[in-house]
């Protein structure tokens, strides 16, 4: 049996990836059609800012009382709109699919 197995990790969660995604979604409404939109690209541009921003893990309820004090910092939410405006750009002009498209 695998390590894993004998834990329950459904609640380990990293809030960092629900910010990112919320900014990512905010930065891409800016760019309209600009920018693909492939499952691709986006999931590109979330993993490339999630690699730049420092995880925000938690387990508990006192974890996301944690996390939202967290959120609050303007340290940590200037780092993550800078890795999310980074990713869109490095993707946009390196995208992994053969063809630039809008999805």
């Amino acid at each position: 049996m695998a390590f894993k197995d004998n834990y329950d990790f459904e609640y380990l969660k990293n809030e960092a990836e629900n910010l990112v995604l919320d900014e990512l979604g905010r930065q891409l409404d800016v760019y309209a059609e600009k920018v693909c939109r492939c499952n691709e690209c986006i999931v590109d541009m979330a993993a490339m800012a999630l690699n730049n921003v420092r995880p925000l893990y938690r387990v508990s309820l006192l974890g996301t009382l944690y996390a939202a004090t967290a959120k609050e910092h303007k340290a940590y939410t200037d780092s993550i709109t800078e890795a999310v405006a980074t990713a869109i750009k490095k993707v946009h002009n390196n995208p992994g699919h053969d063809m630039h498209h809008s999805a």
